[in-house]
């Protein structure tokens, strides 16, 4: 993308004029049942994200993922492979690898019985393997799952789903995220950060899919960019925000300093070097594209009302002294913005359960909104009656779905 093209997609507004300005109806929001179904539905056919390959650069190395009642590993084998599991062992079902992340030495064995497994997920050994019949070892190695990993980036999916690959979904940000150095990157050293909220996880991307609410809701962001921000209509399963710099220096301490402090760096184009680019996949996950760094963050839903949303920052190996300050007040410019989302998805998950509540009505700068729900309606049509459904009926349904598919 070259700077004319980035000015000219701050200004697109390719928005119906007449379309439902309606959000998702209040019980979708604390719905223990529609819950279960998003675990299959939206989540186990989707691709969710795991890390960056300089997480698993060496053998050995893994990074594990719980998500919607799966748990999947990705291990860098002693051959140099990236490959996916799920993190089951196929004696018992224990985890194999109990830790989020660390490095196998040879082999992986089992905590409860101690089933060995090579690197490449093969089964290697069984303790008492007199006590079984006999178990084939190419047939009874670790589960495999489906693994893409784009610029660096690492993703899995755990069933098969109507969804292509990464790197098809992603095509139409391939050229802009490329400028970045993606490939390169390495974490910076707070690692991975999560964070457990009462909210279903639906609120907090209703939060993060609109810019409407930067003025009010987000000084920092507003004192940045916030003259020329854009949420841009949704392509496919990506959405893409646009934050241009402000003319003016900065207002607040952070961002004043911020602007003064950060470098230019001679990888990105003169656009690039003075935005914040933030590219969203459904359902769940959200690249965020800086001069000084690049950043992720991800809703791991727990229940109805119970959400984790992770997130890391990754820096560039070659950083200056300069650019690691410059991206020490991003990320303080980032956190306060997070803290004032979270308060945002509380109190629109509390809403929805007030006797008061009757809906809601969306600006067209929060088409986002309506582009996200859309996605969720046409994966699960109930989301779209107005009352919930009977309990049980939506399990019923599913069941039924399942038991005509096979």
């Amino acid at each position: 993308m070259t700077e004319a093209q980035a000015k000219a997609s701050l200004g697109r507004r390719a928005i119906p004029k007449d379309w439902d300005r309606g959000g998702l109806p209040g019980w979708t929001y604390f719905s223990e049942e529609l819950h279960q179904l998003e675990r299959q539905r939206v989540f186990r056919n989707r691709w969710q994200y795991v890390c960056h390959v300089s997480e698993i650069a060496r053998p050995g190395q893994f990074v594990t993922l719980d998500i919607a009642n799966e748990r999947g590993l990705v291990l860098r084998g002693n051959d140099g492979v990236l490959r996916a599991f799920h993190n089951l062992c196929r004696h018992r079902g224990s985890r194999v690898l109990a830790d989020e992340r660390g490095t196998c030495k040879r082999a992986i064995v089992c905590p409860y019985h101690g089933w060995i497994y090579n690197t490449d997920g093969s089964l290697r050994g069984i303790p008492c393997a007199e006590s079984f019949p006999e178990l084939p070892a190419a047939e009874w190695g670790l589960k495999p799952i489906e693994l893409d990993v784009w610029l660096g980036f690492v993703f899995i999916r755990f069933c098969p789903g109507p969804q292509p690959g990464v790197h098809d979904i992603m095509r139409p940000h391939l050229e802009e995220v490329s400028q970045y150095r993606t490939n390169e990157l390495v974490p910076a050293e707070e690692g991975t950060i999560s964070e457990e909220m009462p909210v279903n996880w639906k609120s907090v991307r209703d939060v993060d899919n609109e810019g409407y609410h930067v003025r009010q809701a987000h000084p920092g962001l507003h004192d940045l960019y916030g003259e020329n921000y854009v949420d841009e209509p949704p392509v496919g399963w990506t959405s893409r925000s646009v934050g241009g710099f402000n003319t003016h220096p900065g207002k607040i301490w952070s961002v004043r300093h911020y602007r003064r402090i950060l470098p230019e760096p001679a990888w990105l184009d003169e656009f690039h070097r003075n935005a914040w680019i933030y590219i969203g996949m459904f359902p769940n996950f959200v690249l965020g594209l800086y001069p000084d760094s690049v950043m992720y963050y991800q809703e791991i839903p727990l229940s109805a009302t119970r959400t984790v949303q992770r997130g890391a920052v990754y820096r560039y190996p070659d950083e200056s002294r300069a650019m690691r300050l410059a991206r020490y007040l991003s990320g303080r410019i980032d956190r306060i913005a997070s803290d004032e989302d979270r308060m945002l998805a509380i109190w629109s998950s509390e809403a929805v359960k007030s006797s008061g509540f009757s809906g809601v009505i969306y600006s067209d700068l929060e088409y986002g909104l309506r582009s996200f729900h859309d996605h969720l309606r046409s994966i699960i049509p109930e989301m779209g009656h107005e009352r919930e459904p009977a309990p049980g009926s939506l399990l019923r349904h599913e069941a039924h779905v399942a038991s005509a598919d096979r």
